[in-house]
């Protein structure tokens, strides 16, 4: 039997529910969704390695607005 995703809320989201949940407890998953659709919220699912690279892009400022 395959494990669930256990789902986190990001950590700069606050209280607010604006935000999105990832799940990275599958291995070599990782799996994205809307935390106001929770369960019923489509679920984008990448590599875990091209959404550690994702994240570093991110935190480097890489993309811009």
């Amino acid at each position: 039997m395959r494990p669930e995703p256990v789902w986190k809320k990001a950590s700069r989201s606050g209280q607010a529910n604006a935000c999105v949940e990832v799940a990275t407890n599958l291995p070599g998953l990782a799996l994205v969704r809307d935390s106001k659709l929770g369960a019923s919220s489509p679920i984008l699912s990448t590599t875990d390695a091209a959404f550690a690279t994702f994240i570093s892009e991110v935190k480097a400022g890489t993309f811009e607005i």
